[in-house]
């Protein structure tokens, strides 16, 4: 590394540790996109109006002990446009995305509650798709819808329904999946292909004018997750791959765990139609949204385990180890080009691909 990249990795360094202020006078697409501007509002505004310790790592979960036993507890909102795609709905979306943010915490999902805000005129026969949608999917997970709640806006008001579910979860296992396990000399796999759902829900949008025979992601990890941990007590850490995508959650374990990490762009499972609506919209599909993979840190002795067992899974046929966890250049995440040069892959900025979940 020069000199003079060694002085620009520190500036950005420093912009990063500065204290966030939240300057928008109004809020945008960009502060629901899982990125820098969500992180922002969250830290300068939410954080600092009822922030407490358990809220403060900002994980797919708060964990907690009640009687002897480890829980997992968490939330989530669906506003995803159109409704229905393909591979999937918002009401499987919203039992998959609350119950795959329990899998990655360690706990296995028991119960779910389900909020629905519809739209005065929004047919019932829909409502109704949806509904048995979100019982298949809750089926499926092994979870129980156990509480609900049902509010109607005015016409114009909402786009249709909108889904919130929480959910908890027991912890089975004793892995301390925080990023403060993660390590130099850790090794990073993702379980699948990226930029499924987000691609799917854009094409399916009619945004696009592509033929792209591409379905949404959306899945239950619980079986997965539940397999990895079994295999070996050497993973550090995993991430669902939603909003903002592997370079987002990337980032998130990097600057959590005072790390680098360095992905390998040749060794990254990418759907030839998810690049070329990529390159398309301008996008790199590193920020674009899965909603049935993750990403996982384990320890380097554990990497045959840990991708034996990932691989051994139908969600995780296509697992690939696609990095490698470093002491240098705190916070930063790196991508090595298929042409041998390197480049910073910073969070997200902005929100290309709006309501996609």
């Amino acid at each position: 590394m020069t000199g003079r990249e060694q002085e620009v990795l520190e500036a950005i360094e420093r912009r990063r540790r500065r204290r966030p202020r939240l300057k928008d006078e109004v809020v945008t697409l960009a502060h629901g996109a899982g990125g820098k501007a969500t992180r922002t509002l969250i830290e300068a505004l939410f954080l600092e109006e009822f922030g407490n310790p358990r809220l403060a790592p900002l994980a797919d979960a708060a964990l907690f002990d009640v009687a002897g036993a480890r829980f997992a507890f968490t939330t989530d909102s669906y506003v995803v446009k159109p409704l229905f795609f393909p591979g999937g709905d918002i009401g499987e979306l919203a039992v998959n995305g609350t119950v795959n943010d329990l899998a990655v915490a360690g706990a296995r999902p028991l119960f779910l509650t389900a909020g629905f805000i519809v739209e005065e005129g929004f047919p019932t026969a829909d409502l109704r798709r949806v509904a048995a949608s979100v019982g298949r999917a809750a089926r499926a997970a092994g979870v129980e819808v156990v509480a609900g709640d049902t509010k109607v806006v005015e016409r114009g008001k909402g786009d249709g329904v909108y889904i919130n579910t929480s959910g908890i979860g027991v912890l089975e296992h004793e892995h301390d999946l925080s990023p403060a396990s993660v390590r130099p000399g850790d090794k990073v796999l993702v379980s699948g292909t990226l930029g499924d759902h987000g691609i799917a829900v854009m094409v399916a949008r009619g945004s696009l004018e592509l033929e792209v025979d591409l379905d949404s992601d959306t899945a239950p990890l619980t079986e997965l997750v539940h397999g990895l941990l079994s295999a070996t007590p050497g993973v550090r850490c995993l991430r669902d791959l939603t909003r903002g995508g592997l370079a987002t959650a990337l980032n998130e374990i990097a600057d959590a765990a005072n790390v680098s990490i360095v992905i390998d762009e040749a060794a990254l499972p990418i759907r030839p139609e998810v690049n070329g609506a990529c390159e398309i919209l301008g996008i790199d599909p590193l920020y674009v949204a899965n909603e049935g993979k993750l990403v996982a840190i384990v320890a380097p002795e554990a990497l045959a385990a840990a991708y034996s067992a990932l691989g051994s899974s139908p969600l995780g046929i296509d697992t690939e180890i696609v990095g490698e966890v470093r002491a240098d250049a705190e916070g930063m995440v790196f991508l090595d080009t298929a042409f041998g040069g390197r480049r910073v892959v910073d969070v997200l900025v902005g929100d290309p691909l709006p309501r996609i979940c």
